[in-house]
């Protein structure tokens, strides 16, 4: 080989060659090496790999939620992503989703999974003409940084792939995990089709400061109805009633609930959106108009419980007032998933929505976001920026 170079280059071009060639490659993939005819090195870069090597950041689930969740029920670990191959893209997260479901749903995980969640991330990598670099996607790809998706692989937890986020022009790519993701979707669908409202009904929802409390009441107020929400705080209650559209807001920590809901609701309840479950449930249903109507969408009030909680029974109410009773996971409406996006885009468009975002920066504080969320800490969609 050396003498091939040597009569194809003059002298001194062959001995720098030859001398980059015996050099050891170092550790970042450049070559040293000083020529003789001079005193200074040069350094030349070449990459031993074929393409960049990628690092992943992610937690793990390594015990299951006793109470209340324990840093130490998750685990940051850091893993090393291979090469694309035909077909697949990368993404890197930007926003990521913490939401009451993930309290419940761990349970029914394999230890050793990353949490599970969703995120809104930008395509960086891509072998795939479908998803181009530069797009933006909304995945539930869990508590982790960085992700090489299959599009040929189905998601068989949530049953739903990851897809483009929507052009939303200038509004927060975050919201395609709130008010433009499943939350919104939750809203939607399960105001419209579990609920049914009428105009000049009266609704109330519980856990009304949360994402899709405060997204429900909106669009009830959208649909003419009188809006009760019942949250856990002063500055709740004001948010709601001044900024959200509410007509009235009850402080459940400070205020009896049966005694205030008589008062702004003299006419009884015909819709109740509940997110909280346990004895509010069991209050609002017994002040429930004939007929009324039930969407159970979350039970927050015994997600820590170490057992279920007693409460009041409410066969009589059920029974007595024939109510409709149903309990509802939005998936149900996969095939209509677009229809309550664009819809509640126009909504924002036109005014008739607001939002609102709390948002914790730093990957590593996902655990605490988590737990802020789950307390009550937050108002409106809880948002995790790395």
């Amino acid at each position: 080989m050396f003498k091939t170079i040597r009569r194809k280059l003059p002298w001194g071009h062959y001995r720098f060659i030859a001398t980059v060639i015996a050099h050891s490659f170092r550790a970042n993939g450049e070559i040293t090496a000083t020529r003789s005819d001079s005193r200074s090195t040069w350094i030349r870069k070449c990459s031993t790999q074929s393409s960049k090597m990628v690092m992943a950041r992610k937690y793990v689930l390594v015990n299951y939620f006793v109470n209340e969740a324990k840093p130490t029920d998750l685990k940051l670990v850091e893993v090393e992503l291979p090469s694309l191959q035909n077909g697949e893209y990368l993404v890197e997260a930007e926003y990521l989703s913490v939401d009451p479901y993930m309290r419940p749903y761990v349970r029914e995980l394999p230890l050793g999974v990353t949490m599970i969640g969703t995120q809104v991330a930008k395509i960086v990598e891509s072998k795939n003409p479908a998803f181009p670099v530069g797009k933006r996607i909304v995945g539930n790809l869990g508590w982790r940084t960085h992700t090489i998706i299959d599009p040929k692989i189905s998601d068989q937890f949530f049953k739903q792939n990851p897809y483009l986020l929507p052009d939303i022009d200038d509004l927060p790519p975050s919201l395609g995990l709130g008010m433009l993701g499943m939350p919104g979707n939750t809203a939607y669908f399960g105001l419209l089709e579990i609920c049914k409202p009428k105009s000049g009904e009266t609704i109330v929802i519980s856990g009304a400061a949360g994402a899709v409390g405060s997204h429900v009441g909106q669009i009830a107020k959208i649909l003419g109805l009188n809006v009760i929400g019942i949250c856990g705080s002063d500055e709740k209650c004001k948010w709601l009633t001044e900024e959200m559209g509410f007509d009235f807001a009850i402080n459940y920590k400070t205020v009896p609930v049966s005694a205030r809901l008589r008062e702004v609701a003299p006419q009884g309840v015909d819709c109740y959106f509940d997110n909280v479950g346990g004895d509010i449930a069991g209050t609002v249903m017994y002040q429930m108009n004939l007929y009324g109507r039930v969407a159970v969408c979350g039970s927050i009030s015994s997600y820590d419980a170490k057992s279920l909680p007693k409460c009041t029974i409410l066969q009589p109410a059920i029974l007595l007032n024939q109510l409709k009773v149903e309990g509802f996971i939005v998936k149900r409406w996969l095939d209509r998933w677009n229809e309550g996006i664009m819809q509640n885009l126009r909504w924002i468009r036109e005014g008739k929505l607001r939002y609102r975002e709390t948002v914790t920066k730093g990957f590593e504080n996902m655990f605490d976001a988590f737990i802020g969320m789950m307390r009550g800490e937050n108002i409106g969609k809880a948002i995790v920026q790395i």
